[in-house]
């Protein structure tokens, strides 16, 4: 017979920490406390195979269940005084929620249970305190009507507050045991008019309808936003824990709190936390009281003149204390703990690894190492390494309320506040006289790059996480919220509109990049702070990983930011990124619109001198580390003029007509440029023009290296190759190019030549490929796109959709998919080191600084991830925590 409850409590359970997938987290915790002899009320726990029998059943519960629940009740009462039911001598009980990973707040929970008419009386003669015992009946009442019977809490919080206006009260601890038995008729009486049938008083039914709910939280529109939100899978289910009830609003001599063994804002070591007499749990963080500090050093500190529990109650504080250390010790992770403390004896209800800032996170993990606590690998996993956004960009106060106007994808972290403006001219325009400015464009393209960098932020209402603007702005280091589809921008009106606001040209709006969230007028922000315990993490985990960590930058300003943050080499660098300068995008489209090879050569040899300075800055930054050069892979829609005042300035450049250039223009015009002419098939139209780039980067890298004292040994990547010719017609012409500046400057090049893998043919035929290429970048952006054949621009308007019924769990753009395109990655890896055993593999796509992308890449053997600048410290974590699991798990079709 399938066992569905456990037992804990009296110094001993059935359970331990390490069933937590069983138990759920506060389960199995409420099952360690025991075991550790802690004074926990008795209780026991209905599983999470409870919930998932609950689901796959129709929501009927499995047989049996009902008579081990009768057998678990009668198992509590043996262990205290009272009996569940029983009028004389009653046993109350709290139904509480526990999923195996924390979801503070997300489900639901039911104190008190077990009152009723006839059980109030019996708890009233048995504590003595008439006035304790219907204050608990009112609490269950609203509490229960409102988790279990839909009432609103609305209907009783209105009941109380006119009821303490007519009686001159204005706390809650005014009111006599006589007016809160009129406030509970009056309770029961709201109960029966909105239901039309009396409170239940069957203290079974009662349970089962409290067990019955929270399991049905599992499934509540808050639950499932939080489990999107951190990855918790909807199979893992929850428990429900019932526990006996222990209660700090019996009188002056009960308490009840929240404390935290290190501070969780800072990570200080100090103990940490707040506490309410007379009181019961709810009432700490409910907000209706405000609390008191537990320690006279937090009291003194905040300027408090409440008395602490270390004054207040000496001996539950010292017994508090030890206990506090025990579990910090026992756990190896701040804790964050509930206490109850009913007539002077300490009961403990809850322990678990407390939530924490990300700089406390760091703070704890390092100082818990250095105190011989956990070791460093074990503070390096400690680390979320996505957190680390939050110290690397502004961050919105916390403290202050958001008037959130529409939210969107979260494309680009950080948070910015700033004037509304829909031009880049504009935004560069008033950036230029000091103010901050805000670019709202339904879409980006390689023209607005000026406007983007003097932004203080980008909002964009279509594209998704791997869009133009989002993968700019990530290397900019800018905030950005793409794919916002509720707003609806008028540029002709220079104004957007969201949920019935219309803001203007000159608004202030506030964007948060880590949210998605829009919010109307300016919000405080926080500026980040690097400290000593950031690079201490940065060193630990170059210790350990064996995965190299490169960047995706082409600018000097992007290339040094991210040697700051630890790069150890570019493994992208976008050509066509360096022609978003007015006077370079000018040059850029005279040689695409040129209507023979002499236009085209004429607008190469401006170029080549932008390119070659370009490179050796480049070259000279990275100073001999590996720099990955992609070659010219513009989708032609995207530096194709589109306004007369476009056209006018490329004809002004060339020399040439007009008409003749609309007419060019509408030539090259493409249905679906994303698969078009573009990458090596524009190399092998026009092979001038890799020719050129060839000779900027041998050239740069010869200079480069004759100022460092440096060599540089640059890898040209051809992009966009699907068969071995491809690669062997455009290998060939680059070698050409190679061995002219041999000759012409008396010099040996050293240098590699690869490609992207970036079709799903190219990764079949990798074995090939390989002959030719001496090493492989994945192109994941466009590997994603090109398997799944979505538009990567286009797949919000979508994939959400897919998110919410459960389709896909991750969209492939942000996280890998592991079973379709981590396939294709896999078998390019085996065929292409099969034929070249010592071949290079690294991945260039957005998914290089991706924690569970970078997982996937050590598991298969890549030699290293490259990612946008601001994400290199997240990469480098990310790949030590990799080293030290070197596991992926791959999600069921």
């Amino acid at each position: 017979m399938t066992k569905w409850v456990y037992n804990f409590g009296a110094g001993k359970a059935e359970g331990t920490a390490e069933m937590r997938n069983l138990l759920g987290g506060k389960g199995a915790n409420l099952a360690e406390m025991s075991n550790l002899s802690l004074p926990v009320p008795p209780g026991f726990t209905l599983t999470t195979e409870v919930c998932s029998s609950y689901y796959d059943n129709n929501k009927q519960y499995p047989d049996g269940l009902d008579k081990q629940v009768e057998a678990a009740l009668a198992s509590i009462s043996k262990a205290v005084t009272g009996k569940f039911g029983d009028s004389a001598d009653p046993l109350l009980v709290s139904v509480r929620s526990g999923a195996r990973a924390s979801m503070p707040g997300m489900m639901d929970t039911v104190l008190n249970l077990g009152l009723n008419d006839q059980t109030v009386v019996g708890l009233a003669k048995l504590s003595g305190d008439e006035r304790f015992a219907f204050d608990s009946y009112r609490r269950f009442i609203q509490m229960y009507s409102d988790v279990v019977l839909g009432v609103d809490h609305g209907f009783f919080e209105e009941i109380l507050e006119t009821f303490k206006e007519t009686q001159d009260h204005t706390l809650d601890t005014d009111l006599s045991a006589e007016d809160w038995k009129e406030v509970v008729t009056q309770y029961k009486n709201c109960v029966r008019q909105e239901l039309d049938q009396p409170f239940p008083q069957d203290v079974m039914d009662q349970l089962w309808g409290a067990v019955t709910a929270v399991f049905g939280s599992w499934g509540n529109a808050r639950a499932e936003t939080y489990r999107r939100l951190h990855n918790i899978p909807e199979s893992w289910g929850t428990a429900v824990n019932v526990q006996a009830m222990v209660f700090g609003n019996m009188g002056e001599t009960s308490a009840t709190g929240v404390a935290f063994t290190r501070n969780p804002s800072t990570g200080e070591n100090a103990f940490y936390g707040e506490y309410l007499l007379n009181a019961q749990g709810e009432d700490v963080v409910a907000g209706i009281r405000t609390p008191q500090q537990i320690t006279i050093s937090g009291k003194d500190e905040q300027g408090s003149v409440d008395p602490a529990l270390e004054e207040v109650m000496p001996e539950a504080f010292a017994q508090l204390t030890e206990f506090y250390k025990r579990l910090e010790a026992h756990y190896r992770d701040m804790q964050d703990i509930e206490f109850t403390v009913q007539q002077g004896k300490l009961w403990m209800l809850q322990t678990r690894s407390g939530k924490r800032t990300t700089k406390a996170a760091l703070k704890i993990a390092i100082d818990m190492a250095n105190e011989g606590l956990i070791t460093e690998q074990e503070a390096v996993q400690r680390i979320d390494p996505a957190s680390l956004d939050q110290l690397l960009h502004p961050t919105l106060d916390p403290s202050v309320a958001r008037d959130i106007i529409a939210t969107g994808l979260p494309a680009s972290p950080g948070a910015a506040s700033g004037k509304v403006v829909f031009s880049a001219d504009e935004a560069e325009a008033l950036n230029a006289k000091g103010d901050k400015v805000v670019l709202v464009r339904t879409e980006t393209s390689p023209e607005d790059i000026h406007g983007m960098h003097a932004a203080q932020g980008i909002l964009t209402s279509r594209g998704g996480m791997t869009s133009h603007a989002a993968v700019v702005a990530r290397g900019m280091g800018r905030p950005c919220v793409s794919g916002a589809g509720a707003i609806r921008i008028d540029y002709a009106k220079e104004q957007f509109s969201a949920s019935g606001l219309i803001v203007k040209k000159g608004d202030l709006i506030t964007i948060d990049g880590a949210k998605g969230q829009i919010i109307k007028g300016e919000v405080p922000t926080i500026q980040p702070e690097l400290s000593g315990d950031f690079s201490t993490l940065m060193i630990w985990a170059d210790k350990i990983r064996n995965m190299k960590v490169r960047t995706n930058a082409e600018t000097p300003h992007d290339v040094q930011t991210a040697r700051d943050f630890g790069a150890e080499g570019i493994g992208l660098c976008r050509t066509e990124h360096m022609f978003f300068d007015e006077d370079r995008l000018i040059a850029g489209r005279e040689m695409i619109l040129a209507k023979d090879e002499a236009g085209r050569r004429t607008a190469l040899d401006k170029i080549l001198p932008m390119q070659r300075q370009d490179f050796q800055e480049i070259f000279e930054i990275m100073a001999g580390l590996p720099v990955t050069i992609r070659l010219l892979d513009p989708p032609l829609h995207e530096f194709l003029p589109h306004t007369e005042k476009d056209i006018e300035e490329v004809a002004e450049a060339s020399g040439l007509d007009v008409e003749g250039l609309k007419t060019r223009a509408l030539a090259l015009h493409e249905t679906n440029p994303m698969l078009g002419h573009r990458g090596c098939r524009l190399g092998i139209s026009y092979p001038e023009i890799y020719e050129m780039q060839a000779r900027a980067i041998f050239e740069a890298a010869l200079d480069a290296s004759a100022k460092t004292k440096q060599p540089v040994t640059p890898e040209v990547m051809i992009p966009l190759v699907a068969s071995k010719p491809e690669l062997d017609f455009l290998c060939e012409r680059i070698a050409g190019v190679a061995k002219k500046i041999e000759q012409e400057r008396k010099v040996k090049l050293d240098y590699l030549i690869g490609t992207m893998i970036e079709l799903p043919r190219a990764a079949l035929r990798a074995g090939q490929i390989a002959e030719t290429a001496e090493f492989f970048s994945f192109g994941t952006n466009d590997l994603t796109q090109t398997t799944y054949g979505i538009s990567r621009d286009d797949s919000a308007d979508f994939i959400n959709d897919y998110l919410r019924n459960g389709i896909i769990e991750q969209d492939p753009f942000i996280s890998l998919d592991v079973d379709g395109v981590g396939e294709l990655v896999k078998i390019a890896a085996e065929r292409g080191r099969a034929t070249r055993p010592n071949m290079k593999l690294g991945i260039c796509g957005e998914h290089g600084g991706d924690p569970s992308s970078i997982a996937f890449c050590q598991y298969t053997g890549l030699d290293y991830v490259s990612c946008s600048p601001y994400r290199v410290p997240i990469a480098r974590l990310a790949a030590a925590q990799a080293a030290l699991s070197n596991t992926v798990t791959s999600s069921q079709d």
